[in-house]
């Protein structure tokens, strides 16, 4: 971190170690504090067409382009460059993928987003904390389609992988590259800081609900389900009701 400012240390140092101890303590304090509060607080009851549309396109998307962060931070250049994949061929599949991927999200977020604020009875169960969150999603997810379409896809390319995915990898060895990332363009550098105040924010959000996936689902017993039609019960000798002795069959 020699030769780096202090304001640059505190934006790409402190700053993320800030929003990683939050995002641990904060998960812990809720699970241990408000476990019933641990959910995404359905509001199926108050509206349906619009949530069937958009949670599957924001939930899906935000895989796709969780997947496509793993492989393009987390992944050295290195390692593809020893798999032999060119790196035009990677820049292009990694935009067409992350374009699709944000086309999604973006999808999804407009459709929730629309939904909270102009169904009036989703919008009584809003709070300040979920419209904050929708509007850091909605500039994580413009800030990363920005540059993926306008320089990657369409562009002379930018190979985020010297500068971001340093600083990024680095953050969890304890060796931050700051000028890697205080070099990489405006852009990066305003999509990487709303992605950490997400993480900020996440204890304190629905976004919890993300770590409650019901894996359990896929291992339990098949539900079985009987029909509620009302049918006269079986009764001994002429099959119609009558008087018996307790404890005898007929």
């Amino acid at each position: 971190m020699s030769g780096s400012s202090v304001g640059e240390i505190m934006w790409w140092v402190a700053l993320p170690y800030l929003a990683i101890a939050i995002f641990i303590v904060g998960h812990i304090w809720r699970w241990r504090y408000d476990q019933f509060g641990w959910t995404s607080r359905s509001t199926q009851l108050q509206e349906r067409k619009l949530l069937k549309w958009g949670a599957p396109l924001f939930h899906y998307g935000t895989f796709a382009a969780i997947g496509g962060h793993v492989i393009g931070v987390l992944i050295p250049e290195s390692f593809t460059r020893w798999l032999g994949i060119p790196e035009n061929v990677y820049r292009w599949f990694s935009a067409a993928a992350g374009t699709v991927a944000a086309v999604l999200v973006i999808g999804g977020i407009v459709v929730l987003a629309g939904r909270r604020l102009l169904v009036p009875r989703v919008r009584a169960t809003t709070d300040q904390v979920d419209k904050v969150v929708l509007l850091l999603l909605l500039i994580v997810v413009l800030t990363g389609i920005a540059p993926t379409i306008g320089v990657n896809l369409f562009g002379h390319g930018y190979d985020y992988r010297t500068t971001v995915a340093l600083w990024f990898r680095g953050l969890f060895v304890g060796q931050p590259n700051v000028q890697a990332m205080a070099t990489a363009p405006l852009i990066y550098q305003i999509h990487a800081t709303a992605a950490w105040v997400i993480w900020g924010f996440w204890p304190f959000s629905r976004l919890v609900h993300a770590w409650s996936y019901p894996l359990w689902y896929l291992w339990r017993p098949y539900v079985v389900y009987r029909s509620r039609t009302a049918t006269a019960p079986s009764e001994p000798g002429t099959g119609g009701r009558k008087w018996r002795k307790i404890g005898s069959p007929y």
